[in-house]
């Protein structure tokens, strides 16, 4: 599922955000009823969605974040990463694990930002570099 990427980031976010309540009903959380939808929006303006999907041997299964990224790279283009929401089925206000915040930082362009999103709106904006200060990434390898 990708969006039109004409819009602009406002408009991204915003048609990303309304998305991801009707997502939560997909995922596949039969163990910790704990669902989870994400986008994340790319260089480009697409956005690429996932949800969790558990195993019963954990820890097997892959975070809503996890398939959002896998979504990016199966869809092709852009690689970076300039926003990703998240929302829970619950009232939680969630941000990503600490797997996942390495698995953004792969991708993360410079201003990445990690938006909380509850009742289909955004409430909470988090600079990603906060999220995973001095991330282990492909530059460290170089």
């Amino acid at each position: 599922m990708s969006a039109d990427p004409s819009r602009d980031p406002d408009t991204l976010e915003q048609a990303a955000a309304q998305a991801l309540p009707a997502l939560l009903e997909r995922a596949y959380a039969r163990y910790s009823n704990f669902t989870v939808a994400a986008a994340v929006i790319d260089e480009a303006g697409r956005a690429h969605y996932g949800v969790n999907v558990e195993n019963a041997a954990y820890p097997s299964g892959a975070c809503a974040e996890q398939n959002a990224i896998g979504a990016m790279i199966t869809a092709g283009g852009a690689r970076r990463i300039v926003k990703v929401l998240i929302a829970a089925g619950s009232d939680a206000v969630v941000q990503p694990c600490g797997a996942c915040r390495q698995r953004i930082a792969e991708f993360a362009a410079r201003h990445c930002e990690v938006v909380s999103v509850q009742g289909g709106r955004p409430t909470t904006r988090t600079p990603f570099s906060t999220l995973l200060p001095q991330a282990f990434g492909p530059e460290d390898l170089d």
